[in-house]
């Protein structure tokens, strides 16, 4: 499949037909967006604008957001914004009316066949399967050596999805003995053949050993084992060329506007 093609069935089921990605969210088409709402912990955010977008029609909704999610006091929402999106000016749009650009991720995608070869971990590590209060505290606490960013709302998602649909959901963390140096999520999108790689982050005195390429491979052949033909990811700039070189293809890239509705 050529990668024009490939974005356009990535947007058509996965963004214009997205499911929610948790058990309190929900999802709705209105107007020229398509929103997932949900409660404080859960990602808000719009996910999806239509193609014919016009700059006063896109005025028009970001304001309708706005309101939308301010009125439920959420704190913050997002609208998720791809480079291929209508209007060409809608990040200006966006940021003119309040919202913070974030840094942009590289959105690709590779078939699920030729990705699950399995990898040598270095000495000392092995991979612990998520599935209990205990392994999500253990990959929360990977996040946080990983990223620098707290993991409540990690914490608050991984335990709703492992209590609501186990089966479509996978959580890894890479232990070295008894620390925690890695992990990594995948969410399996029925009726899509999408599965979606997230986290993937490793603590930086091991990285470079193979673990993050380990956790590709591993959640690759969970998705096989699932029937999913295709992975994507939103890559960072530290992950993208690890990516490239394990045969995915950049689509476009995304970038996070967020609108803070309360200080």
């Amino acid at each position: 499949m050529e990668p024009d093609e490939m974005l356009a069935l990535f947007d058509h089921r996965m963004r214009e037909h997205a499911r929610p990605d948790g058990p309190g969210a929900h999802v709705e088409r209105v107007g020229d967006v398509v929103r997932q709402t949900g409660g404080a912990d859960d990602w808000n955010g719009v996910l999806w604008t239509a193609p014919d977008l016009s700059p006063g029609r896109a005025e028009s909704a970001i304001a309708a957001q706005v309101e939308h999610y301010t009125a439920r006091g959420l704190g913050a929402f997002e609208w998720k914004l791809y480079a291929h999106d209508s209007p060409a000016g809608l990040g200006g749009l966006l940021a003119a009316a309040g919202f913070e650009a974030e840094p942009a991720e590289t959105l690709m995608v590779a078939p699920v066949a030729g990705r699950s070869a399995p990898v040598e971990l270095p000495d000392g590590v092995r991979l612990r399967n998520v599935t209990d209060a205990a392994g999500v505290e253990l990959m929360v606490r990977a996040h946080e050596l990983a990223f620098g960013t707290d993991g409540a709302q990690l914490r608050h998602r991984t335990l709703a999805r492992l209590a609501d649909a186990p089966d479509s959901f996978v959580a890894v963390v890479a232990m070295a003995g008894d620390e925690p140096v890695s992990s990594a999520r995948m969410e399996m999108y029925p009726g899509t053949g999408f599965a979606g790689l997230w986290g993937g982050g490793t603590a930086a005195p091991w990285r470079g050993r193979g673990i993050y390429r380990a956790l590709i491979s591993h959640r690759a052949r969970v998705a096989a084992r699932h029937g999913y033909r295709f992975l994507q990811v939103d890559a960072t700039d530290l992950s993208a060329p690890i990516l490239r070189r394990l045969g995915f293809t950049a689509l476009s890239t995304t970038t996070p506007y967020v609108y803070r509705t309360a200080p």
